[in-house]
Order: structure tokens, then sequence, then C-alpha cells
């Protein structure tokens, strides 16, 4: 087994399925040493996570949350399109979040970092990335968060 693989073994992480395009477009695309991952929602094992708005719906703590399981189905597409071997992954090099809040909400930061904090915990100083966060005055399927990422491949 793999240094990743069993090291999200020992985190208690399983990669789902990855979820299937819901429109027009694809999960992820591969350009020379770059993977590109489309936004990925809080789908976990018992379908569609984390509905609402954070701040009114939800706290900053299940943002958060929601924000690790996205980061959880990015590993899963990541995983697709690296066919298994998460081991050529040089580094995350960045992240998208994108908070569904009401508009008072302010800490956009501390809900994407549920899926920054994962990516360091699985790949240590090679998941350290750029990234932003930002809020939104709705998502797809009134989810309360969506990530895209970027990755670094050899």
């Amino acid at each position: 087994m793999g240094t990743i693989a069993a090291l999200l073994n020992e985190l208690g992480i399983t990669l789902p399925t990855p979820a299937k395009p819901v429109a027009n477009y694809v999960p992820y695309t591969v350009s020379g040493n770059l993977v590109f991952i489309s936004g990925q929602v809080p789908y976990g094992p018992d379908g569609l996570e984390y509905q609402g708005k954070v701040g009114a719906d939800l706290t900053t703590e299940d943002g958060m949350a929601a924000a690790r399981l996205c980061a959880i189905n990015i590993l899963a597409q990541l995983h697709a399109a690296l066919d298994g071997d998460l081991e050529r992954v040089v580094r995350c090099l960045k992240l998208g979040g994108f908070v569904n809040a009401v508009p008072d909400f302010a800490d956009h930061p501390a809900v994407i970092n549920g899926a920054s904090n994962l990516m360091v915990e699985v790949f240590g100083d090679r998941g350290r990335h750029a990234r932003f966060a930002v809020g939104a005055g709705s998502l797809p399927l009134n989810v309360a968060v969506e990530v895209d990422a970027i990755f670094e491949v050899r």
C-alpha cells in the first residue's frame, strides 16, 4: 500500500466512487503535468449533505465539515485521473472555495479551511496551496460549499 493510501486509511477516509457530472462538463481534465478538478460538492455515502446557507441553516463548523467532504470528493476525482496512483501528486497548487452564506457572513476562509486542512493532512507540505474563499448568494442544489482544485503531478 502506498504512503498516501496508508495515510488515508489511517485518517479513516475511504475514497468514494467519483461522482458523475450533472451537466455538460467533465469531472477533471489533464493537461501536461496539471490536473484540473471540477467543483465538488458535499456528496457523502448517503447522498447530498450540508444543504442550506452558512450563517442561517448551518454553522461555520458545519461549513468546514462540508468543505472537508468536498475535498474527499476532490481526492476521489484525482485518484481516478491518476489511475489510482496518488503517489504521483507533486503538489496541490490551488483550491477555489465557494460558500453559500448569508450576506453578512464573513468567515469564508474558516469554512474553506475544512478542505485546505485535509490537503495538508494527506500531502503534508505538498498539500499547501494558493486558494480563494468567497461567498455566494446560492450554489447548485442548495449545497453549503463547492470546492475545485488544481494539482501538479508527475
